[in-house]
């Protein structure tokens, strides 16, 4: 599969001429001190850093310095799923108890990647997780194989929760806090993956019959988790992929987490892509509607993360904040939508 980018306007955009782009203004600035020298978003990004972040000096800015492309895939798909994601907050411990009983696991020492590109460039983004057995190079322990592990799972532990199914949505999201008994908080981001693929809970459980389709959101799987118990673990392990945290510094109170391109994110003006088709750092149109509802939500972000679940072009995790609020929002959000990329003109688009 590749991307195709096919030459739009500001125009085409829906609701381009009433929605808000300051926001995603900071949030490129943010994004552009992580960007090579030679991304061809540099020139941009220095004009970017003089403007003052209000509305009117943020719109043209974009409609003067970015051409417009709509994004589809090689098989002609100009409209994907888009979800929503946010950094959730669990109770927690430093030291394991009744209560606390679940580990919250830094990256084993005995997990070897392997990176494709130097010896296949049209692998890149591309890592193999394994261990050494032996002589060989063998797959990385599973979900499964990790819970099974009874102590002989060779990782630190940053945390103590008490909530599998938390722990799992953590995973899920890739960064979070955990809050101590005595106020203080430990914020955690995505480390690594130990290389399985990632299969989703909820799909899992429509297709056993477990939760109609309609129920499967981060809500509805907490609810079925309470009334069986006795089936959780079966089915937790049914996702094999499995995720590993570092503790991250201590950030300005309302910065979000850490994405993957090193900057904090920003709510509602953060978006998680595929790498291997949109550029980090770049400027991405959404076109999509509000979590179960027809409401439109159509605003510039900026492609600052990526997720073990985001694959293919027209793809994306809307990230809309901390707490609660934002865990609802973004627990039933499974919408479609459109994507198109914002590039400086006069550049060829980018070649994945």
């Amino acid at each position: 599969m590749r991307a195709r980018y096919a030459p739009a306007e500001f125009a085409d955009l829906p609701g381009w001429a009433t929605s808000g782009t300051a926001e995603a203004l900071r949030a490129f600035v943010a994004g552009c001190a992580r960007l090579r020298a030679t991304s061809a978003l540099t020139q941009a990004c220095a004009a970017a850093r003089a403007l003052p972040a209000d509305e009117a000096a943020a719109r043209d800015f974009f409609e003067s310095t970015f051409t417009v492309y709509a994004i589809s895939s090689s098989e002609g798909q100009s409209e994907g799923l888009i979800t929503g994601y946010y950094e959730p907050v669990l109770d927690g411990s430093r030291t394991r108890g009744t209560r606390f009983r679940y580990p919250v696991f830094g990256v084993p020492s005995d997990m070897i990647v392997v990176d494709l590109a130097s010896l296949y460039p049209d692998l890149k983004h591309r890592r193999l997780r394994g261990r050494i057995e032996g002589r060989r190079l063998v797959p990385y322990y599973s979900r499964a194989e990790i819970e099974d592990a009874d102590g002989r799972f060779d990782a630190p532990v940053l945390a103590w929760v008490s909530d599998p199914v938390a722990l799992f949505f953590l995973q899920i999201q890739g960064s979070g806090q955990i809050a101590f008994d005595d106020g203080t908080r430990m914020r955690l981001g995505y480390a690594d993956q130990n290389g399985h693929p990632y299969r989703s809970l909820g799909r899992h459980l429509v297709e056993r019959g477990e939760l109609p389709l309609e129920q499967a959101s981060m809500q509805g799987i907490q609810d079925w988790a309470q009334a069986h118990p006795e089936k959780l673990r079966a089915a937790l392990d049914s996702n094999p992929s499995y995720v590993f945290f570092r503790v991250l510094p201590d950030l300005p109170v309302g910065e979000g987490p850490i994405g993957a391109l090193g900057v904090p994110l920003r709510a509602g003006a953060s978006l998680a892509v595929d790498r291997r088709f949109l550029p980090l750092g770049a400027p991405i149109y959404l076109a999509t509607t509000e979590p179960l509802s027809d409401a439109p939500l159509e605003r510039l972000t900026v492609a600052l993360d990526t997720g073990g679940a985001i694959r293919g072009p027209v793809r994306a995790d809307f990230y809309w904040g901390s707490g609660p609020e934002a865990g609802a929002l973004a627990g039933r959000m499974r919408q479609q939508g459109r994507l198109w990329l914002l590039w400086p003109r006069g550049a060829p688009p980018p070649q994945p």
